[in-house]
């Protein structure tokens, strides 16, 4: 029997992560041995910015790819020896390939939040939209959106630096006008007149309950894209559902962007109608 396939994630608290069983899964229907290991560092007790080490460490242990999410998708790209166009474009990397000419660093999440809005909110109006958050995971979701013909995109985030350099790239990739940068206390203001609102803070996950704006700002005609998806239904998703409007939680995300990432991995092209049942299954209680 061949040796498995080893790949990995890298991030802080994915403990309770779904993407070992989603991959192996997938995997398993495709006939191929595959591996799935969590590197928390939380656990093995690694900083963010020491995220080398790890990398050092997946290839001395012959591993194919690894998986990067919070806090290392921009923390990588110093460490890697090439970018795949969109991750350049974007500035983040969810994943990377290891093999005899290095380490590429690639991004998914973008193809991921694409696909699973085009699925899970067809025909919505998307001319002006307010995204929450200008980390990895937002960038994402911003270049996904302008791709789709976003005429204006609100960038917010706590961080006005963030936000601002965000818009920037945006601008440079899409052309003025696309993207404007602002601060999350802004959100109320910025949602009058939009269309959307994507959220892309951690606020919402297990270890961060709650909700990222106040619950009155929702309304039936502002449909709600979620990041997060564990939980799959966020209290921000149940108030979007509350008042009637049309809402995507971050599952569809997830399954296209591992697909894609299993794809680089193995050269082989999953199912992610498949992946979509498999993490239905996992997240059911």
């Amino acid at each position: 029997m061949n040796d498995p396939l080893q790949v990995g994630l890298i991030g802080a608290g994915i403990g309770p992560s779904f993407s070992p069983a989603l991959h192996e899964r997938e995997a398993a229907a495709l006939g191929i041995s595959y591996r799935y290991r969590l590197w928390d560092l939380d656990v093995l007790g690694i900083a963010p910015e020491d995220i080398a080490k790890l990398l050092q460490r997946a290839r001395d242990e012959g591993y194919r790819g690894l998986n990067i999410t919070h806090p290392c998708k921009q923390l990588v790209i110093p460490h890697l020896d090439r970018l795949s166009p969109d991750a350049q474009a974007i500035g983040a990397v969810n994943t990377v390939v290891l093999d005899d000419t290095g380490m590429t660093g690639h991004n998914t999440d973008w193809q991921g939040f694409r696909a699973g809005f085009l699925e899970g909110l067809p025909e919505v109006a998307c001319e002006h939209v307010v995204l929450l958050g200008a980390g990895g995971a937002g960038a994402a979701a911003a270049h996904a959106l302008l791709s789709l013909g976003t005429s204006r995109l609100d960038v917010l985030d706590v961080d006005p630096g963030k936000a601002d350099d965000l818009a920037a790239a945006l601008i440079a990739r899409f052309g003025n006008g696309r993207a404007v940068a602002g601060h999350s206390r802004d959100v109320a203001e910025r949602l009058r007149s939009a269309d959307g609102l994507v959220h892309a803070t951690p606020t919402g996950m297990a270890a961060h309950p709650g909700l990222p704006l106040d619950a009155r700002l929702l309304r039936p005609d502002l449909w709600v894209a979620e990041i997060v998806y564990m939980p799959m239904e966020t209290e921000l998703l149940r108030n979007a559902r509350a008042v009637g409007a049309r809402h995507l939680s971050g599952g569809r995300m997830v399954v296209h962007q591992a697909a894609e990432a299993m794809r680089l991995f193995t050269g082989l092209t999953p199912d992610a109608s498949r992946m979509l049942r498999h993490l239905a299954e996992l997240v059911s209680p």
